[in-house]
């Protein structure tokens, strides 16, 4: 018999990588799916298989036509049935002013945090559907809930993200299907997403500053105890939008 999967896409170091990880502890079979860095998925796969669990790794570009589509339906035909989906593919194109975000900045932002994760739903929802249950994770990010100047592509982008999320809450929770927005309110320890965008020198100044045993940054791997929770709640009492931060960060609504 076929292992459950816990099929992640956008499996980085961080929270991807993380998440994937905590689950194949919990008996899944994780299958880690990342845009780039075949050396850095192969090595997500042994650290998995090295612990006791197994995974599978693909490069997989979220934007390119069928991608997700034709993944989804590999993994449910060969591989096992998908129980848990986590979609954290990032949106981040920097800070623009308006004169600065072209036309095709704008749109990638919208063709990365919410059609993908609508093209994601549709290939998931049916055979999840069909056997009465499933969970669908959706990593966001403090611009689903506040637009800041400069971020007009990834707040319009993760605002689409989270009211799709509650959409196919409206449409699939019934029918057992629990879609989970997790909201990110701060920075997190992650080496190729906040690493990449800040530069290494940058990045080890602020670990220094804020994170290690200063606990100001977002830990990945506790970060995935929360994804797990998720997973596991009786329908009866079920998550549909949580945020996480750092216990020394000012929440998104207290910021002026």
């Amino acid at each position: 018999m076929s292992k459950p999967v816990c099929l992640v896409i956008g499996a980085g170091a961080g929270i991807g990588g993380n998440v994937g990880k905590r689950f194949a502890k919990e008996g899944y079979h994780a299958v880690l799916c990342r845009r780039s860095d075949e050396e850095g998925l192969d090595r997500l796969v042994k650290e998995i298989e090295a612990d006791g669990g197994t995974a599978s790794g693909f490069l997989l570009d979220a934007s390119q036509p069928d991608s997700l589509e034709d993944r989804v339906a590999q993994v449910e035909a060969e591989i096992g049935p998908i129980e848990v989906v986590l979609f954290n593919l990032g949106a981040q194109i920097g800070s623009r002013p308006l004169a600065a975000t072209s036309y095709k900045q704008f749109e990638l932002g919208w063709r990365l945090a919410t059609f993908a994760l609508f093209r994601l739903a549709s290939a998931v929802c049916p055979a999840m559907e069909e056997r009465g249950h499933g969970t669908i994770l959706v990593t966001s990010a403090t611009a689903a809930m506040r637009g800041n100047a400069g971020q007009h592509s990834h707040a319009a982008a993760m605002g689409g993200r989270r009211m799709l999320c509650q959409t196919l809450n409206a449409e699939f929770a019934s029918k057992g299907i629990h879609v989970a927005h997790v909201l990110i309110d701060g920075a997190v320890d992650a080496p190729d997403t906040l690493g990449k965008l800040l530069g290494p020198e940058r990045f080890e100044q602020l670990r220094a500053a804020r994170g290690r045993e200063h606990d100001g940054l977002m830990l990945p791997a506790e970060m995935a105890e929360t994804y797990l929770h998720i997973a596991q709640q009786h329908r009866s009492c079920w998550t549909f939008e949580v945020d996480l931060r750092a216990f020394s960060d000012t929440a998104w609504w207290n910021h002026e």
